[in-house]
């Protein structure tokens, strides 16, 4: 029984973990691939928009209550929705990290509703819509590497299959809507618990009108060994996109979750605000893998926090490609003994692009440990920021803690910065930081070039080995596509 709702219960048992590594192919998965025109055309196209219905733009208390309605949700959480409204309107923008200046929140559609109904197989999708998945290759991956999956095209999920082993241990796997409508008694436990609305201005929007994201459960002792996916798909103008997504891993059990994001480009803006709330129990282990390749007019402004507790460990894993903007930094919050989190963090920002990104680890245990280590690579005019927190509370002894920022330039024009703040009130600690910046030599472009390799390729070649401790922790099929969209971002940024 958890909160009231009954889980079916299993005897299958994880084995006790050792090492919070996943497991990896052994080879090195890092390779150069020329990025050609037809994948530009994988993520970049745009379909005619055929929507069963369509909020005006701007944003107030009757589209909220509009959006509520519509979804004929229960009343508390349209009371939810309405202070959250509040508490986005007295909140001030921030002004610490990237320039929000030019966000026009009343040139928005807040929700978009693609479909009447949500399919179980890819065929029962409408054409544009299915279009748009086939030519990413989401039904194919689903057949060959996926335990479930949801697709999301706008704001709402417009397809989602499960397999019926994890189903029969009791695993629960939907987008957030269903899992109001099925559970509504974990959802209202658990939402808002670790993001409050009042915790950031973004987080109140997204409590505000969210639509769609993904609710996951997985009962003690399950270890779900094949990664659940869900894809979010941006295809409208001036469109803002605000899933949430809860993830509930309870003791001794396990699941790898993996996105990926993208959207074709305009000449206005569109902005993504999504909300991710994570708690892992006793034992547990979760690993959240983000692979998001927004065009450059999107704004991802997203709020990532893990609650972990005695012995679990928190993975994330997170990559950022495209967007106009990013300010995103996943967090630990570890509250029991033995507790561990670990952060990896990509970013590659291109030609008029700034990424903001980074993790926070709050140490509020004993015994507990954590990393981060974060990647970044600006070209072409691009910039990026590491922006970091680690804070070790009174009593909270026997901490061990790691940061390393490396950063890598690749011409004069593009720049990189790393904002670093560390909080330690306890003495018996044994925290550690190093950073570096470093741009790519001659001496190394000229050995590589004098072995046959154009001077495009061997600064592919650099870059992917400067960022292999981020793309080998992700499975083979994943860190290939990785391999791609950077080589793909990096087209024409030599020379």
């Amino acid at each position: 029984m958890a909160n009231g709702v009954a889980i079916p219960k299993t005897d299958y048992k994880q084995p006790r973990i050792k090492n919070s590594r996943l497991s990896r192919p052994t080879g090195s998965t890092s390779f150069f691939l020329p990025a050609q025109e037809q994948y530009k055309n994988k993520y970049g196209f745009s379909k005619p928009e055929n929507y069963v219905f369509k909020s005006r733009k701007g944003l107030d208390k009757s589209v909220v209550e509009q959006i509520s309605g519509f979804k004929n949700e229960p009343e508390w959480m349209r009371e939810r929705r309405l202070k959250a409204l509040a508490i986005f309107e007295a909140k001030k923008m921030p002004t610490w990290g990237a320039d929000l200046s030019t966000i026009n929140f009343d040139d928005i559609y807040y929700y978009i509703r693609p479909t009447d109904r949500q399919a179980k197989s890819w065929k029962d999708l409408p054409k544009e819509i299915l279009d748009t998945y086939d030519a990413i290759g989401i039904p194919e991956a689903e057949k060959k590497y996926l335990g479930g999956v949801t697709a999301q095209y706008e704001s709402e999920s417009v397809y989602h299959s499960f397999q019926k082993k994890w189903e029969d241990k009791g695993v629960i796997f939907c987008d957030m809507d269903t899992g109001l409508r099925k559970y509504p008694d974990i959802v209202k436990s658990y939402f808002g618990r670790s993001i409050p609305a009042a915790d950031n201005k973004f987080a109140a929007l997204n409590s505000a009108v969210w639509s769609g994201g993904s609710f996951i459960y997985v009962p003690p002792g399950v270890s779900v060994d094949i990664p659940l996916q869900a894809y979010f798909r941006i295809n409208a103008a001036n469109m803002g996109q605000f899933e949430r997504t809860l993830i509930i891993v309870d003791e001794d059990a396990y699941v790898h979750y993996v996105e990926g994001c993208t959207a074709p480009v305009y000449s206005t803006d569109s902005l993504h605000a999504a909300v991710v709330e994570i708690f892992v129990k006793k034992g547990a282990r979760c690993r959240y893998t983000t692979i998001q390749n927004w065009s450059s007019n999107v704004y991802n402004l997203v709020t990532k926090r893990a609650f972990v507790e005695e012995d679990g460990v928190m993975e994330w894993v997170d990559g950022n490609l495209g967007s106009k903007i990013t300010m995103k930094y996943p967090s630990c919050y570890l509250v029991g003994r033995g507790a561990r989190g670990e952060i990896l963090s990509l970013a590659l920002a291109n030609s008029g692009q700034h990424q903001d990104a980074g993790g926070k680890l709050m140490f509020l245990a004993p015994d507990t440990s954590g990393e981060i280590i974060s990647k970044s690579v600006s070209t072409s005019t691009g910039r990026t920021s590491y922006r970091g927190l680690v804070k070790v509370i009174k009593n909270a002894e026997r901490v061990k803690c790691n940061v390393r920022c490396d950063a890598l330039i690749i011409d004069e024009e593009s720049r990189s910065d790393t904002y670093p703040t560390m909080q330690v009130d306890e003495d018996n600690v044994q925290i550690g930081h190093e950073a570096s910046v470093s741009k790519i030599g001659e001496e190394q472009l000229f050995y590589l070039m004098s072995r046959g390799l154009t001077e495009e390729e061997a600064t592919s070649l650099i870059v992917n080995g400067f960022i292999e401790p981020i793309v080998k922790e992700l499975p083979l099929e994943y860190a290939v596509e990785l391999n791609r969209l950077i080589a793909l971002n990096m087209e024409g940024s030599v020379g």
